[in-house]
């Protein structure tokens, strides 16, 4: 039986170091921390492990061999090296997603399309057949990244990004990304210790990513099929085994978690999401404009949102931003206040002093996640905020 191997998981810009604590905390060994990736090692039952239940990973990738190539007919012969018999039958299918930074190589297509030959030529000079690519639901996803003239090649145990956690079936116009979303949230420190809103929920992925975070449910817990289930040696036993382990650390809580939409096609959705979670216990969902609500506790608030941007949803952003100050500082005391946006400017209109800043991508866009402390507290205290 197959001991540890090294492994690799692709994550977001900012939250690599999450990331690695969430390894560590799994039970990972070597982990080191690289550029929007974390390497650790481990066996097959912690691969399986580290899909299931990492909230920040992307993909779980787990490294064939590394190369120093300086052409496309270096890449072809690696590529070519490699007994693809081992991984795959001549009847399966494949795809390869390649990642190139540097000069050498300058088109990730091409470079794709060079190492699919390479595979498909070894069959054919094997067997006289050839396997077929299929893009979306491969037998077998290949992952080429090449740095320079570095080039490494892995299997994806992943498939389909884990950012699709499978709950998610309605989406609005401008859903975050569910990583994003989790990753946001354990850099606000959510951890399930207090009530939890979110004032402009969209689709209610950052709810159902704090319930999941406060119950610590496995975040993947809904998705169909991973990368691995197509492999020789997939185990649904062990996987079985696992998922039960990680069942076992779910964890009761006893706040509350909330979320507003002005739009009901929104509210629709998020509560339809909601339910695909199977959270609709822990989450409360109503149509309200965050501009006229109020705080519904005396106790600490948490709260997390991803107000819209301005880049697919139209608002005039001046007035809109200064009136998510207002609301927080006039309706809501003793709030830890954290939402994200690639709106740098409007920043400037909220009229509160942030107390962090942290730098973070939306897709391509540069974003800040930024957190406001509302105090509770006498009005010397608050007019003392209010001029810092």
């Amino acid at each position: 039986m197959e001991g540890n191997f090294k492994m690799l998981a692709k994550t977001m810009f900012g939250f690599e170091e999450l990331l690695a604590r969430e390894l560590r905390e799994l039970g990972a060994g070597d982990v080191e921390i690289g550029t929007r990736s974390v390497s650790f090692s481990g066996d097959k039952g912690f691969m399986y492990k580290a899909n299931l239940c990492c909230r920040t990973a992307i993909k779980i990738l787990k490294p064939l061999k590394t190369f120093t190539i300086k052409d496309e007919d270096a890449l072809y012969d690696a590529v070519k090296s490699i007994d693809w018999s081992q991984y795959m039958r001549v009847n399966d299918t494949f795809a390869i997603n390649a990642t190139i930074s540097g000069e050498e190589f300058t088109h990730s297509l091409f470079v794709a399309q060079k190492a699919k030959d390479a595979v498909v030529d070894q069959f054919r000079e094997n067997t006289g057949e050839r396997p077929d690519v299929d893009l979306k639901f491969p037998s077998l996803s290949i992952d080429i990244h090449i740095r320079n003239n570095t080039c490494n090649i892995s299997l994806d145990s992943s498939g389909v990004s884990l950012h699709q956690r499978g709950y998610r079936l309605a989406t609005n116009i401008a859903p975050i990304n569910e990583v994003l979303a989790a990753g946001c949230l354990m850099l606000a420190g959510w951890k399930g210790h207090s009530d939890f809103l979110d004032p402009m929920c969209g689709s209610g992925t950052m709810l159902i990513e704090a319930a999941m975070i406060a119950c610590n449910i496995p975040p993947n817990l809904n998705r169909k099929q991973f990368g691995f289930e197509n492999w020789h040696d997939w185990d649904p036993d062990l996987f079985d085994v696992i998922e039960e382990s990680a069942l076992k650390k779910i964890r009761e809580f006893h706040f509350t978690i909330s979320g507003y939409d002005k739009a009901p096609s929104a509210v629709e959705k998020a509560i339809e999401n909601v339910k695909n979670a199977e959270l609709s216990e822990f989450i409360t969902i109503k149509q309200a404009d965050f501009f006229n609500t109020e705080k519904e506790k005396e106790r600490h608030l948490h709260m997390v949102f991803n107000p819209p941007y301005g880049e697919r949803l139209e608002i005039d952003m001046e007035p809109f931003y200064k009136n998510i100050g207002d609301t927080l500082k006039q309706n809501y005391k003793d709030t830890e206040a954290w939402f994200i946006t690639s709106n740098l400017e409007s920043l400037k209109h909220v009229g509160l002093r942030t107390s962090r800043k942290i730098k973070l991508y939306n897709g391509s866009l540069e974003s800040r996640l930024v957190k406001y402390d509302i105090y509770a507290g006498s009005k010397k205290a608050k007019f003392q905020n209010e001029a810092e």
